[in-house]
């Protein structure tokens, strides 16, 4: 078979000295599948990244080694051919759609500038292999996203847009960075089968970049484990599944979400009620303001959640999990009633529902963009307190902070650095001690590990199980992640396009799903875990065993 790219004695610096990649080797044979797996920081990306030599000159150290492709020594190329190698021969999808789709340039105007530069296609075809494309990676109404710009676009459905901007020239090598991250499970699925479709249409390689290793499993054909800039196993992907010999490797295959909830609270106390809940956006106004058009993003949702219960909210991006999230604490406009320990929240204005807030706390997806950069640990945390707590003296408040930190297992002398200082786990951690240290009743949980590599998902849901048990915590958490839901939810409730597809206990509808959309999601969510088997047999296994 041969291999295509080969990277031999790859080492990379900072312009600080320090060593970011270690004398790494590995090849990508043709038509095959490589993983380079690893926790965030051990250097994937950046190995990645120099193939292409897209790592800023200004901030690293010229790389040593040799990066062969194709017979050609990427590394001394000229940029002049180089050009002629990037996006045609080689491409690649980002980790982080958004900030690499140009915000002012549609869709179509994206994905036709690489037709146009390596194909020479007319404006014509140009956009009707852009419809093509758009089609092959499951965009719905492609013809209206054309002319869509990247913030009318959903996380998901950006990551596609990257998906068929790397595909549209068939490159012989796509090095693809986190690819489905922002994806759902079902999306996931679709997106990865399709990689192998065209991958054994066009003969292409693949060099898959990825912390989750049921992934890695099911459409790898070889792993390469990094850990600190260094490749420490690589094998067979069976093989090294089956019979992983680095500790580190083990590590990694060991930290799958395991365990369930803690007990909740009996007898059941009922602590949130939510009736007839609805959200509206306008989508088009006349010429005097009024909406002519609106999108419902949530319809007549009810649910209730008990005193130290879990309710998981899971869903297709766009379902209206984070819609139904925010309504609850206020964020957005939305009718329904909603009642908290018994206070009808219902027609309370923001002034009103201010000193509710203590109450309602909320923990954001993104743990890098939900901190202020420009305050310390300690001034964030303590910002509530002086809001909600403007009598406690500043000793008292810092006294609060150094305990919940301590409760969520960072170090109190770390409280007066800043959050570029601290890895996505612990800044996680920060914005849990931000909404934990005002002693709430429910937390609303967005998407709180989705960013994390799975070791360090794992400690987060651990710490929550904890918290939980200890306060008698109430959560709303929202996820597309099935496995982690799983490990925290007492109750159940999945979503489509705003409404209720099922409700109930999380046990029995993991056991027993009633609906075929839920069947459908935990197939694509659990079948990676049983690559010899097919989503039917999983399915009828879902839907007759615990």
């Amino acid at each position: 078979m041969g291999s295509l790219l080969e990277i031999d004695n790859l080492t990379i610096r900072f312009d600080q000295g320090k060593e970011v990649v270690k004398g790494v080797s590995l090849e990508v044979a043709r038509s095959q599948t490589l993983a380079l797996v690893g926790e965030s920081g051990s250097g994937k990306s950046i190995t990645a990244l120099s193939v292409l030599r897209l790592l800023d000159a200004r901030h690293v150290d010229y790389p040593s080694g040799c990066i062969r492709f194709d017979g050609e020594d990427l590394l001394t190329l000229p940029e002049s051919r180089l050009r002629q190698v990037r996006g045609r021969r080689i491409s690649m999808i980002f980790q982080e759609p958004m900030t690499s789709l140009n915000p002012l340039h549609t869709v179509e105007k994206q994905i036709t500038e690489t037709l146009a530069l390596h194909r020479g296609l007319r404006a014509d075809k140009a956009r009707r292999r852009c419809l093509e494309l758009l089609e092959m990676v499951g965009i719905v109404e492609p013809e209206q996203r054309l002319a869509s710009y990247p913030h009318q676009l959903s996380g998901g459905q950006k990551q596609r847009v990257m998906i068929a901007m790397a595909l549209a020239n068939e490159p012989d090598l796509l090095i693809a960075d986190e690819p489905t991250t922002a994806l759902d499970v079902t999306v996931q699925k679709q997106v990865l089968e399709l990689l192998g479709q065209l991958q054994q249409k066009l003969g292409m390689s693949v060099l898959l970049i990825t912390h989750d290793l049921t992934i890695v499993r099911r459409y790898a054909d070889y792993v390469a484990v990094m850990e600190q800039g260094q490749l420490v196993e690589q094998g067979e992907t069976q093989a090294l599944f089956e019979s992983p010999n680095h500790p580190y490797t083990r590590k990694l295959l060991d930290s799958e979400p395991q365990g369930a909830p803690p007990p909740a609270a009996s007898p059941a106390q009922p602590l949130l009620t939510v009736e007839d809940l609805a959200v509206r956006f306008t989508t088009a106004k006349s010429w005097f303001g009024r909406p002519k058009s609106w999108f419902e993003a949530a319809k007549a949702i009810n649910f209730s959640i008990n005193a130290g219960e879990t309710l998981g909210l899971v869903g297709e991006s766009g379902s209206g999990k984070t819609t139904i999230g925010h309504a609850l604490l206020k964020l957005l406009d939305c009718k329904g009633q909603i009642v908290l320990d018994g206070n009808d929240l219902s027609d309370l204005n923001q002034k009103q529902f201010r000193p509710v807030r203590r109450h309602l706390q909320i923990v954001f997806q993104d743990p890098f963009g939900s901190l202020s950069p420009r305050m310390s640990v300690s001034e964030i945390i303590r910002e509530g307190l002086e809001i909600h707590e403007p009598d406690t003296t500043k000793d008292d408040q810092e006294q609060k902070v150094i305990q919940v930190l301590r409760e969520v297992g960072l170090d109190p002398e770390a409280r007066h650095r800043y959050p570029h200082e601290f890895s996505g786990g612990q800044r996680q951690r920060i914005a849990i001690a931000r909404a934990l240290v005002l002693q709430p009743k429910l937390i609303v949980l967005d998407e709180p590990t989705s960013a994390l590599d799975r070791t360090v998902q794992r400690q987060i849901i651990d710490l929550l199980r904890a918290l939980q048990a200890r306060y008698g915590l109430s959560y709303l958490f929202i996820s597309h992640d099935l496995a982690v839901v799983r490990a925290l939810s007492h109750k159940l409730m999945v979503l489509r396009r705003g409404e209720v597809v099922e409700y109930g206990e999380a046990e029995r509808i993991f056991a027993q799903p009633e609906s075929q959309y839920t069947r459908e999601l935990l197939s694509a969510a659990f079948f990676y875990r049983n690559p010899g088997r097919d989503d039917h047999d999983r399915a009828t296994e879902l839907t007759t065993t615990n």
